[in-house]
């Protein structure tokens, strides 16, 4: 399907997380370890907000391989983010166009997303028809992920992401049930403000796509005293991605089934998703 990564910190250049490491997120276009397909060739995009510029992301997508975007590249080698998302795609059935690359932005927000809505054709006119009106124009492209994105919008998402995003599986669900689809919802998600970042793991069928979030920094400064990368990395740096992007001891950990979390300023969190009726 697809891969993505969530990243909230110390300011970095996007090639550091992109390109350098050993299982970057280039690498994983090609080469994916935990997902559906080893290759993720359909498409690449990353949102990042500026250190010190509007508070609206920059949003660059291609159509192309990630393993072939030189624009990417020179984009990725010059630019320094606090906080940025990126994704590799994977196409489920719609089309490889830019529209549907990831990620979607509305406003300050952006969204990035894993997975599937089973039989979306089938389930399309009904979840379209439950999106706000005053946000219909603004869906661009084809995708099940992009009508996700803008039901948790009608749902709330800016308020309470927790209960927007919830209510949006819920009607996803129900929709399913209509039309006789069975487990109809597969999704690891990531969204932002820009100041906090919401990720979620889920599906109908309770065996999600794989997801990791990274180890106390602090801990594991002390754990690897020897690692100059990560000594310069505040106490608030946190990564959450689709698989991890190296094998240093102890920087991984699981995001639990049917959870969400949020990384923000002072304690994280970590909470059971449950959808909820529309």
């Amino acid at each position: 399907m697809c891969r993505w990564l969530a990243y909230s910190g110390t300011p970095i250049r996007l090639d550091e997380l992109l390109y350098r490491p050993r299982f970057s997120l280039i690498d994983q276009s090609l080469h994916s370890r935990y997902g559906v397909e080893t290759t993720n060739g359909d498409g690449v995009g990353v949102g990042w907000y500026p250190v010190d510029g509007p508070a609206d992301p920059a949003l660059f997508r291609g159509v192309g391989p990630a393993w072939n975007d030189a624009n990417l590249r020179e984009i990725a080698r010059s630019t320094t983010s606090p906080l940025f998302l990126a994704h590799i795609r994977a196409s489920t059935g719609t089309a490889v166009q830019q529209t549907n690359c990831h990620p979607f932005r509305h406003e300050s927000w952006l969204w990035v997303h894993n997975g599937s809505i089973r039989e979306f054709p089938k389930l399309k006119r009904d979840l379209l028809l439950a999106v706000d009106p005053r946000l219909f124009a603004t869906i661009e492209g084809s995708t099940d992920s992009e009508v996700m994105f803008h039901l948790a919008l009608t749902f709330g998402l800016r308020d309470r992401p927790v209960a927007a995003v919830e209510r949006m599986a819920g009607l996803v669900e129900a929709v399913g049930r209509a039309h006789g689809v069975p487990d109809p919802l597969q999704m690891t998600v990531a969204t932002t403000d820009g100041d906090r970042i919401w990720g979620f793991r889920y599906s109908s069928e309770g065996h999600s796509r794989s997801l990791y979030y990274s180890t106390d920094t602090t801990a594991l400064q002390a754990l690897h005293p020897e690692n100059r990368q990560l000594q310069r990395l505040s106490a608030e740096t946190r990564l959450v991605v689709s698989e991890p992007l190296g094998e240093l001891a102890g920087a991984w950990q699981p995001v639990p089934e049917s959870s969400y979390g949020v990384i923000q300023k002072g304690a994280d969190e970590l909470g059971r998703f449950e959808p909820a009726e529309p």
